[in-house]
């Protein structure tokens, strides 16, 4: 087996608000090299840790985890509609193997995902389809939340499962870094919202429009003193890249969830993602990872990061290679 890491930011607005030409260039050139990347690697299964956005998993049944077995992409905002590519009997192996492992892990067998998990397919190997890949969904949006520590334990236990593979397999974390997009809290939510909180699947053309463009509408005046969302933070954001990237992830054991919260925007949590994919391949052994790409993008919600990883035990793989982890 051998073994990749791409934890990258995710965000609805790529395309919708327009952050400058010079940052756009930028983007686009990290993806265009990381997907370079990834094809010349040409993974034989990719395991995704994504979160989901009110589209796939409502408040009727909010699971911490969960694994698909079977999934489309709704087609939210910009990113791909369809079917992802899921080897339904590995699938269930993994899932049997984390339950053995006594990580509570909930199954879907017609799991609907959005833009949180098909962007980064899209991005990365240009289809939803074109490698087998695992999603696993990790609540991030939905208060109450598990533990860091509980998160840990869930990488950590698919990277043993990995471990056992004869396969060329790319690790993904999709999520954002520091960010606030307009995203209700049941607490203190309308009944109208509740009532989409709890079980808004499938909404019409009309209803996903108009959730959209209150999030386009929220990006163009983001980060300014009448925008009353949490504020990107870059020194958070650098302060967690450089954490997972270093091993350190003793340290996420003791993330505090409201303290996230309020310095670096409720939807920060879906940086367990990336503390998923990062205990995961350490599962192989001690790692070295590079940041890749860094830039703090107020029109698009988001602290917008990519970073990379591998074990140690290939690097000379790597460097025969001669391209970036």
């Amino acid at each position: 087996m051998t073994i990749r890491l791409k934890c990258l930011s995710h965000t609805p607005l790529r395309g919708l608000n327009d952050p400058g030409e010079d940052v756009v260039r930028d983007v686009n050139q990290a993806l265009l090299s990381a997907r370079a990347q990834v094809e010349e690697y040409d993974p034989e299964l990719i395991v995704i840790f994504a979160p989901d956005h009110f589209n796939g998993l409502f408040y009727d049944l909010m699971p911490p985890f969960v694994l698909a077995t079977a999934a489309t992409g709704v087609g939210d905002y910009k990113s791909m509609a369809g079917s992802l590519s899921i080897p339904a009997d590995l699938a269930m192996d993994l899932a049997t193997h984390l339950l053995e492992s006594d990580i509570d892990m909930a199954v879907s067998h017609r799991l609907q995902v959005d833009h949180g998990c098909t962007q980064s397919l899209e991005e990365l190997t240009g289809s939803l389809d074109r490698y087998p890949v695992i999603p696993i969904i990790i609540n991030s949006v939905a208060p109450p939340f598990s533990p860091y520590r509980r998160i840990r334990r869930l990488g950590e236990a698919v990277g043993r499962f990995l471990a056992g593979l004869d396969k060329r397999v790319l690790i993904v974390g999709s999520g954002g870094l520091s960010h606030e997009p307009p995203v209700p809290l049941i607490a203190d939510a309308s009944q109208t919202i509740r009532d989409f909180l709890i079980s808004g699947r499938n909404p019409t053309a009309e209803a996903r429009q108009a959730r959209q463009a209150r999030t386009i509408a929220a990006g163009q005046i983001y980060g300014t003193p009448s925008c009353p969302l949490t504020p990107l933070n870059p020194g958070w954001d650098q302060q967690v890249m450089r954490l997972l990237l270093d091993g350190d992830l003793e340290a996420v054991e003791h993330f505090d969830i409201a303290g996230i919260s309020k310095s670096a925007g409720r939807s920060a949590h879906e940086i367990r993602t990336w503390v998923a994919a990062f205990s995961a391949l350490s599962a192989a052994g001690p790692y070295t990872g590079q940041q890749d790409f860094y830039h703090p993008i107020n029109e698009w919600i988001a602290g917008y990061g990519i970073v990379s990883a591998l074990p140690d035990t290939q690097l000379p793989t790597l460097m025969t290679q001669g391209a970036p982890a």
